[in-house]
């Protein structure tokens, strides 16, 4: 399936790309709002700047805004900018408040403000409702949309109230129950309704053990709940338990799909809404910094070489082979280090089962430690003829392998006890130790053990 997604957005970018360039723009139109959104995105930040800015062009004006929703935050920021606060206006005006909102907190505060001078007073309030939280909370994922009823009255007329209505929020297989007040009593399944009699009352029928969300969750632990629950929609209160609005498993998919892409885009220093096609100087920028911080560590490392000059000159076959055991060392530390933040990212790491992860991975390096270190060993003392060598470079690869996965495990927990993103800082770090663990190990044990393995071996 997802080779036939793949290969049809290939065929629908190339066509995009080869009708731009043959002036067909007709064409291009057409095929354009021919998509839905979340595709019209796709094909914009998959071109070119200039090719980009004319495909945007020829978008129609009703479109623009769910499409804007859709970018991400570098390519929004391009083509907003293009925008005056009149235009901007027209084309998000009947987005949902939270569509509206994640797109809101992505501009400049003034821009905020005169946006939100531009709406109506119902729709601001709406708006506002959702941008007084945290983007990453549940209470700035959710819609203030959503369908309420009250417990006292029967299921007749939550049917006639529903004929009333011109159309169900989407993704409403709830309706949620709150008192005159508005506070959150439970939820009524919309399978409950069409199957209860007419005279029985929503407060026999609900659910009152559906437990809401609170508006200050994590969204990463909102996406957790409605993994484990199974859920399509889910009410959020305040402090206070009042109802203020749902979320719905659309935005769910949103949250899953970004932090996939944070934890693949922080592990090279880049951020998650990078455009593919940035202009070179900011993403010079944006680059530089990381480029910087991994310029730093290897200097560290060639320093460390560098206190070994004597050793690596009495023993050519060093400069040959010491750059194995970090290399070794790196690898079997990242497989660790991603379990372990795969582990914390699921929730599945905590403080009470670290040790236990922490023994095993030990165990996992000691037997692989053993293992490759013989390999190394007869490898390294057949090409040189020099069996002392090989037993400096074997023990240096245990010792290596034994450190790396003690890194992976520890790296992660500290780097969160500090509030450092581990998938952003992790890697860097677990490859500094690595290297210098992995020199020092081989140069050290050669400085200390090589006069002495090659009396014993003479």
């Amino acid at each position: 399936m997802n080779t036939v997604i793949n290969k049809n957005k290939a065929e629908l970018i190339s066509t995009l790309t080869t009708s731009i360039e043959s002036g067909s723009l007709i064409r291009v139109q057409r095929m354009l709002n021919a998509l839905h959104p979340a595709e019209i995105a796709h094909l914009l930040e998959s071109s070119p700047i200039q090719q980009r800015k004319i495909a945007w062009e020829l978008i129609n004006k009703e479109n623009e805004g769910l499409v804007l929703v859709e970018l991400g935050e570098d390519v929004r920021a391009s083509l907003v900018e293009e925008m005056d606060t009149g235009e901007v206006i027209e084309a998000v005006k009947d987005l949902d408040a939270n569509d509206m909102a994640d797109f809101l907190q992505s501009l400049p505060d003034t821009a905020i403000n005169q946006t939100l001078e531009g709406m109506g007073k119902k729709e601001r309030e709406r708006v506002e409702a959702v941008l007084c939280y945290d983007e990453d909370s549940a209470g700035g994922m959710m819609d203030t949309q959503a369908i309420t009823i009250r417990d006292d009255i029967n299921i007749e007329v939550v049917l006639r109230y529903l004929r009333m209505q011109k159309k169900l929020p989407s993704h409403t297989d709830n309706l949620i129950v709150v008192d005159n007040d508005d506070y959150y009593l439970g939820i009524l399944p919309l399978s409950e309704l069409l199957t209860s009699q007419p005279y029985e009352s929503v407060a026999e029928k609900m659910n009152a053990k559906h437990e809401a969300i609170l508006a200050t969750t994590p969204s990463h632990d909102v996406a957790i709940l409605f993994e484990d629950r199974d859920l399509i929609s889910a009410p959020v209160i305040n402090k206070k338990r009042k109802f203020i609005g749902r979320i719905t498993i659309d935005d769910v998919v949103d949250v899953i799909r970004d932090e996939a892409d944070h934890s693949v885009m922080s592990m090279a220093g880049l951020n998650e809404e990078e455009d593919l096609f940035a202009p070179v100087l900011p993403s010079v920028k944006r680059r530089a910094l990381w480029l910087g911080t991994n310029l730093a560590t290897a200097f560290l490392a060639a320093w460390v070489v560098s206190q070994f000059t004597e050793t690596i000159e009495s023993a050519v076959a060093l400069a040959v082979l010491m750059g194995i055991v970090p290399s070794m060392g790196g690898i079997a530390g990242s497989q660790t280090l991603t379990l372990a933040i795969r582990g914390i990212a699921v929730g599945q790491l905590v403080k009470s089962n670290t040790i236990s992860l922490l023994n095993k991975e030990l165990i996992l390096g000691l037997i692989n430690g053993l293992v490759w270190a013989f390999i190394v060993f007869l490898i390294s003392a057949f090409a040189f003829d020099n069996i002392s060598i090989g037993i400096v470079i074997g023990i240096a690869m245990l010792i290596n392998l034994l450190i790396a996965p003690l890194a992976g495990v520890a790296l992660p927990l500290l780097l969160r006890r500090f509030n450092i993103d581990p998938a952003l800082a992790g890697g860097v770090l677990l490859t500094t130790i690595t290297d210098v663990i992995g020199y020092v190990a081989v140069l050290g044990l050669a400085t200390i053990g090589l006069p002495f393995f090659n009396k014993l071996f003479a």
